[in-house]
């Protein structure tokens, strides 16, 4: 099966709970998963209406609402959560940690992380209600900023980096950092309504009832529509743009969803130097990614062809310090196997000016912090919780 979420109206972790249930989750799955924690947290659902759609909203209700103050504390307490539906909350959680952590520009080690009871509460029960629906694959919609960028708490924007979003109206439910947070680790790809059969359709009702907007996510469950799963490659090749303009076309076609964008050299009639551009992407984003080429550099004419099949390995990023400065870790693997561990380049940059170090000494530094948080990993998983 494969789902799709419509978040153009904001996303929250009730709003989430809320369209689980709405299309066939179980509530008392949900209840269970969140009874593991032991918090005295319930759940509890209710038919409501917004804008004349029916939808079902799901309140997290309980006597007191603890703050859990400290990441191991909360690391161990996630691990009364059944696999394999705790991994997927460590990874919702060490997402949201390590964002929080960007934001603050504090070290994760270094920061108060604290989240309270119905927050750890919702992501439990939005990842026992994923599991539960069985998906291949979770799409999701541009993401609804509201009508103001003014609007999104810090941690959302940091979570929603390289994510499609759009604006809104005022009303619309700006998105929480718990909603963020389960979209970017769980949704697998970005775009509008792919070619699918729709068989159920649920809608989780926001908080806001105003006649500008219907305030619901909809999830659509989904078989696919026939046609094989399949990426696109655009090519163009161009010997007439500033080479200083080339960074900032491929960032532009990155944060638009391409899977990849790359430049190779090559030399056209009469000898004249020139680049050809390369982007691979999910067919559902290719007329954006187009009309990017078009507009950002000075071609005239793309060719297309369909990739038939697009094989890409599990990835995690994680966070270890040098000289106190934070870098991001990228983690792929094969099979539960890691096969590749690297460094984010702009981390090492940054470090290295910092400490006034040559990159290539922060890098070796990095390399032998991501080996040890490996190794500590492996041997106390509740405290790494590696995001994804």
């Amino acid at each position: 099966m494969i789902g799709w979420i419509d978040a153009r109206a904001g996303v929250s972790g009730q709003m989430l709970l809320g369209a689980l249930v709405d299309v066939g989750v179980p509530l008392e799955l949900l209840q269970t998963a969140v009874d593991q924690l032991g918090l005295g947290i319930t759940l509890a659902s209710t038919p409501c209406e917004r804008r004349g759609i029916g939808a079902t909203e799901v309140r997290v209700v309980g006597d007191e609402d603890p703050q859990i103050r400290n990441l191991a504390e909360i690391s161990r307490l996630l691990n009364r959560v059944a696999e394999p539906v705790r991994q997927s909350v460590h990874d919702i959680v060490r997402r949201l940690a390590e964002a929080e952590s960007r934001v603050s520009r504090i070290p994760l080690e270094s920061r108060n992380f604290g989240k309270d009871a119905s927050t750890l509460a919702c992501i439990v029960a939005a990842a026992a209600g994923f599991h539960r629906l069985g998906l291949e694959t979770l799409y999701c919609s541009p993401v609804g900023l509201g009508s103001e960028t003014g609007m999104q708490a810090p941690a959302v924007v940091e979570l929603l980096k390289g994510v499609p979003v759009a604006g809104g109206t005022a009303t619309a439910h700006c998105p929480t950092p718990t909603g963020a947070a389960v979209l970017a680790t769980l949704v697998t790809d970005w775009g509008e309504l792919p070619p699918l059969i729709m068989r159920r359709v649920g809608y989780g009702a926001g908080q806001h009832n105003s006649f500008e907007t219907a305030n619901v996510l909809r999830i659509v469950v989904s078989e696919p529509a026939g046609q094989p799963a399949c990426s696109v490659q655009l090519e163009t090749n161009v010997d007439d743009l500033d080479p200083r303009v080339w960074p900032y076309v491929i960032e532009r076609l990155l944060a638009a969803g391409a899977y990849d964008a790359w430049l190779t050299p090559i030399i056209m009639k009469k000898g004249r130097p020139a680049h050809t551009l390369s982007v691979l992407a999910p067919s559902q984003r290719a007329a954006d990614l187009r009309a990017i080429i078009f507009r950002e550099t000075s071609s005239i004419g793309l060719r297309e062809f369909t990739v038939a099949k697009h094989h890409k390995l599990a990835r995690s990023e994680s966070l270890v310090q040098v000289g106190g400065q934070p870098i991001r870790i990228k983690t792929a693997r094969l099979d539960g196997e890691t096969v590749n561990v690297n460094p984010e380049w702009r981390d090492i940059v940054a470090a290295a000016e910092a400490l006034g170090q040559p990159a290539k000494q922060v890098l070796a530094q990095a390399r032998r912090a991501a080996s040890d948080h490996s190794m500590s990993a492996a041997v106390e998983p509740s405290l790494a919780m590696p995001g994804s």
